[in-house]
């Protein structure tokens, strides 16, 4: 085994650790990180991504919500929307996620950190927890965004039902520039109507 694969290889085993201490408290989240896993590589091989950059697109999304382990469960199940109070609570997962792992002595942990730090940015700069705007969001953040966005409508929670795939496309259609990276949005459409990511599609 390659040192670089090593590396990888250690990262990975950490990931399983910590998503499976998130999938103890809630099965849906770690669900939910597997499938924006897979769609995210699914746009990092579609822009030519290099290895390094897909191993650390892999982890960041895999882990992007693991910050939520220190969310009450009150607030994290809660079966409708939430106040303002607990909404706080809830936008502290990226940065509490982030800091979680740049903690970790390993050669990638500063940049799966960023992604798991910013992937709740918006590309016009209203988003959290830094208020970054276009491309001063990392470029693997803004793809975890776009596919966090779309499960997270494609599948029913506690306190919403599932959408179907041509809504969410809407939806989505009028969040790029916004809340999503226009040219980022264009190459998930690609994706998400490849054949090969049917079983990630909603009805």
């Amino acid at each position: 085994m390659t040192r670089e694969a090593d590396d990888h290889s250690g990262v990975l085993k950490l990931s399983a650790v910590l998503a499976d201490a998130l999938r103890q408290r809630d099965a849906y989240t770690r669900l939910h990180s597997d499938r924006v896993m897979a769609l995210a590589n699914g746009i990092g091989v579609a822009l030519g991504l290099s290895g390094n950059e897909l191993h650390v697109l892999e982890l960041g999304a895999s882990l992007h919500d693991i910050g939520k382990i220190v969310v009450p469960d009150v607030v994290l199940m809660k079966p409708g929307r939430l106040d303002d109070a607990e909404m706080r609570v809830m936008q502290l997962h990226p940065s509490v996620g982030g800091d979680l792992i740049a903690a970790y002595e390993h050669p990638r942990s500063e940049p799966v950190s960023k992604v798991i730090r910013h992937h709740h940015e918006w590309f016009d700069g209203s988003g959290y927890p830094d208020n970054l705007a276009g491309e001063g969001i990392p470029l693997l953040a803004r793809i975890v965004t776009l596919v966090d966005n779309y499960d997270a409508m494609a599948v029913r929670r506690v306190y919403q039902g599932a959408r179907p795939h041509h809504e969410i496309m809407q939806i989505m259609e009028s969040e790029a520039g916004t809340k999503l990276d226009p040219e980022m949005f264009k190459r998930f459409v690609q994706v998400i109507d490849d054949p090969r990511y049917a079983m990630f599609k909603a009805s």
